[in-house]
């Protein structure tokens, strides 16, 4: 007898203007199995993914539920089918509680009236039943994006869904949240649910799948049981050839002190603590310096002030010995700032813009690009965009016409990136560069910012990924609770050593 899968979707194809973003798929989903979907950036995956949850309709292809055809019209459907997502940019209302947001669309009422006592105790049980620990009463803009993570999934598991989709769950959580997220996702498994995991992480595919599927440019590659692969047999199923994990560059050779941060400290949005205390460092020309740490210990309250996206409680911050503490966005960006922003929606991207127009946000003003009359070259912002995404490999299915908002998260980041890096910075920040990058897009990247440091650039990484910190990096900073506690070599340490500083097991007394 033919095997009865959960889902089928057979021979889906989905277009979209100048791609056919899904070319010919078929992907099968067992019950009570994690099945990964896997590819680079712009695979497809999320579109499909999206057809399954009735975002999209394919033009050609069915989708089968216990072996019987389905259709899915809208998300609504989806539901009724048992079918959940969470979405890799989640779909939250930031100013309602924990609690609203998870039964939103599917409120208990009697009589007209909201019931929500029942409501709440059925999340505080489910939560309790899953480890998914969230403050129901919480706003949502006051919590951490692990917990924002958690209520999506709560979201999910009130509503009963058997099928539940994870898109990029891990790309913005810590390594301790993705350990727990791995344990959750064994716990549903164990009662019975059918995952599908999208990922580009492939020792999180390895950790916590069973089958993994691979998608390449819109097509079909192939199913493996990932007991029977290998990361690297996996790697070039996903970009067609044989990825270098480690990255090649040769001892820094550090010059002048380009910034010197003294005494920094910034206050704290969420608290009443100051979110940065007292922090001073150097970063020298040619030398990568990390800053590593658990998100939310002041890293990215440290790189607003730097940028200038925040304003100093006190302290200064000089570059090539110039005090800028006062300067503009764009004085710094106009005096050789690069930032790599780690929100790329809020910081990085106008994302109703053009690419093209978003590969010269910070260079527009310039002569090459604006007329003595104040108008803009057009000529010569296509030509420059095409170059760029020529060089960085930035896929779009319109090129550089192509909205932002339609591109993939991976694509949107290399597009961020193009546009810091062309502008042949003296200080690069970088937060979280490869956030969301499949391997052949961070083996790039990787190269562009050691390419950087070798062209007598300083550059200051911010990461929470330890395999980034430790490879990538000439000299490592531990940030926790606002504050640097611990100066590392990355060629003598471990990332057990750094895990304890990070969580404030050790400190120590660090010299800027």
């Amino acid at each position: 007898m033919a095997e009865q899968y959960a889902i089928e979707m057979l021979n889906i194809t989905k277009r979209f203007p100048g791609i056919i973003a899904n070319d010919n798929i078929t992907l099968q989903l067992r019950r009570g199995e994690i099945h990964a979907l896997l590819g680079e950036n712009g695979a497809g995956k999320s579109t499909l993914m999206s057809v399954l949850f009735g975002l999209y309709q394919p033009e050609e292809g069915e989708i089968k539920k216990d072996g019987k055809v389905v259709q899915i019209r809208d998300p609504n459907d989806a539901n009724d089918l048992g079918i959940g997502m969470v979405h890799q940019h989640f779909k939250l209302v930031e100013c309602f509680t924990v609690l609203d947001n998870i039964i939103m669309g599917v409120e208990p009422t009697k009589a007209g009236f909201l019931q929500k006592k029942e409501a709440r105790q059925k999340v505080l049980a489910l939560s309790e039943k899953y480890g998914l620990k969230v403050d129901p009463d919480a706003l949502v803009e006051d919590i951490t994006v692990g917990m924002q993570q958690r209520t999506e999934i709560l979201k999910m598991l009130y509503r009963e869904n058997e099928i539940l989709i994870f898109d990029e769950p891990t790309a913005v959580l810590t390594p301790q949240e993705i350990t727990e997220l791995m344990q959750i996702m064994r716990n549903l498994k164990a009662e019975g649910k059918s995952i599908l995991f999208i990922s580009h992480k492939l020792a999180e595919i390895m950790a916590v799948a069973d089958r993994c599927s691979v998608l390449r440019k819109g097509k079909y590659i192939g199913t493996v049981d990932t007991d029977k692969t290998s990361i690297e047999e996996l790697s070039a199923m996903m970009v067609g050839r044989n990825v270098n994990f480690h990255v090649e560059k040769k001892p820094a050779e550090p010059g002048d002190v380009i910034l010197e941060v003294d005494g920094m400290t910034v206050a704290s949005k969420v608290h009443k603590n100051n979110a940065v205390k007292n922090v001073s460092l150097k970063v020298h020309a040619g030398e990568i310096v990390c800053i590593a740490g658990i998100d939310g210990n002041g890293q990215s309250e440290f790189v607003y002030g730097l940028s200038g996206l925040e304003p100093l409680v006190s302290g200064r911050i000089l570059f090539k010995g110039e005090d800028v503490t006062k300067a503009s966005i764009r004085q710094k960006s106009v005096m050789g700032f690069s930032h790599i922003p780690e929100d790329r929606h809020k910081h990085g991207l106008v994302l109703d813009y053009s690419l093209e127009d978003n590969l010269v946000l910070q260079t527009y003003f310039q002569p090459e690009y604006t007329n003595k009359f104040g108008f803009l070259r057009r000529d010569n912002i296509r030509k420059k965009a095409d170059e760029l995404i020529e060089k960085f490999d930035v896929r779009s299915g319109q090129g550089a016409v192509t909205s932002a908002r339609s591109m993939s998260g991976g694509n949107q980041q290399k597009a961020i990136v193009a546009r810091e890096l062309d502008k042949d910075p003296e200080l690069l920040i970088a937060v979280q560069p490869t956030r969301g990058l499949d391997v052949g897009a961070i083996e790039f990247i990787h190269k562009q910012i050691v390419a950087q440091r070798d062209a007598g650039k300083a550059v200051l990484l911010v990461s929470l990924e330890l395999d980034e910190v430790l490879d990538v990096s000439d000299r490592i900073l531990v940030m926790y609770e606002g504050e640097i506690v611990g100066q590392f070599d990355p060629k003598k340490t471990t990332q057990e050593e750094l895990g304890l500083y990070m969580a404030g097991a050790k400190r120590m007394e660090v010299q800027a």
